[in-house]
């Protein structure tokens, strides 16, 4: 009956594996509806095999086939989460051809920096103009994870950064304000860029579709997203899924700074 219970090295190796699949599982619909569905369907697993090891015949067979037949339901459920998944994986670091390109510098000696790293001084002082003026403003800092992705939904460009350049750019009445800029290096890559929208349910009420789309663009890559409000002037900073408190321009291009290192 307890036969499970005899480990060996890859019964743990399998363990950890599944416990990892499971955690970034949780991460990825951590904060949406879909966390309930996740939580009920781990919970059937784990009871149906409970009820598989200890031999209770009628109801392992009811639940292993659910559980069979739930695989094509799952994915009709999990659709959206799905997709974002391999969205992910797709602007992995593995696939990334910056990351790649930095790892074959440890290679070589000579190699030298980029001499178009972003200009953190310019970015600050651009989005403190924007604030001043309460410009509403969205600037996506690409890192590791590629956004060529999202670069077919607004224009493309290539155009140097500039406090001018960005002023120009989210205008209220310029034809490239709608939408937020991709920042490459010290390049602004695109505008207009939709972005994909949270769907945390636990995301303040105050927040509006922008600073929504910072969070959700910041959820599914490591890009860093400074949001500066219409309506407030507030100049928000988002990474990771989350909104980062500052208290100073100075405190905020050393957090970004960190971030980019």
């Amino acid at each position: 009956m307890f036969d499970f219970l005899d480990f060996n090295l890859l019964d743990v190796l399998d363990i950890i594996l599944v416990a990892l699949l499971l955690y970034y599982a949780y991460r990825l619909v951590r904060g949406t509806a879909a966390i309930n569905i996740f939580t009920g369907i781990v919970i059937l697993y784990l009871v149906w095999k409970i009820t598989d090891a200890l031999k209770m015949e009628l109801l392992s067979n009811i639940l292993g086939g659910f559980m069979s037949v739930g695989v094509f339901a799952l994915i009709v459920v999990f659709q959206q989460e799905i997709r974002k998944l391999l969205l992910m994986l797709g602007s992995s670091n593995l696939a990334n051809r910056k990351v790649l390109g930095r790892y074959l510098r440890i290679f070589n000696a000579n190699a030298v920096q980029n001499d178009s790293d972003l200009n953190i001084d310019i970015l600050i002082q651009s989005c403190a103009s924007l604030k001043k003026q309460k410009t509403g403003a969205l600037l996506v800092i690409e890192r590791n994870n590629s956004l060529d992705f999202l670069k077919p939904t607004g224009v493309e460009v290539s155009m140097d950064l500039s406090i001018p350049v960005v002023e120009s750019i989210f205008y209220k009445n310029a034809p490239l304000h709608d939408g937020a800029a991709i920042i490459e290096n010290n390049t602004i890559t695109a505008t207009r860029v939709v972005l994909p929208v949270s769907e945390k349910t636990s995301i303040p009420k105050r927040f509006g579709l922008r600073h929504r789309a910072a969070l959700g663009i910041s959820e599914k890559t490591d890009a860093l997203v400074l949001a500066i409000s219409e309506e407030t002037g507030a100049l928000s900073y988002f990474k990771n899924g989350e909104k980062v408190s500052y208290t100073s321009y100075k405190e905020l291009k050393e957090m970004i700074a960190k971030d980019m290192a």
